[in-house]
């Protein structure tokens, strides 16, 4: 796992053929805007976080976010615990984007 600060997952987003977002908030903040692109799975789920994620292709490159930072750090970690070697956390989160939202 891997946190960066927004220009820089942004910029290596950019640049990963091979990426998918990962965004694990809440339905209700989902509601109030996304990236675009992203695949919702909200970590409040539990074990059902677990078996969604675990469906996902592990060779991908997975960019992670939530609200501040916080839920998407432990996703990546709940994730990289099930296999995955390219976790990337969004430091700050979905309140500091300033890019495009859907």
């Amino acid at each position: 796992m891997a946190d960066l600060l927004q220009v820089d997952w942004v910029k290596q987003l950019e640049n990963d053929e091979n990426a998918l977002i990962l965004d694990v908030r809440t339905e209700e903040e989902v509601a109030e805007g996304k990236i675009p692109n992203a695949l919702h799975i909200d970590i409040y789920k539990g074990q059902g976080f677990i078996y969604e994620v675990e469906e996902l292709d592990k060779s991908k490159s997975v960019y992670v976010y939530c609200r501040s930072g916080g839920r998407s750090a432990q996703a990546c970690a709940i994730m990289n615990q099930l296999g995955f070697e390219k976790t990337y956390n969004l430091m700050g989160g979905f309140s500091e984007w300033t890019g495009e939202v859907e």
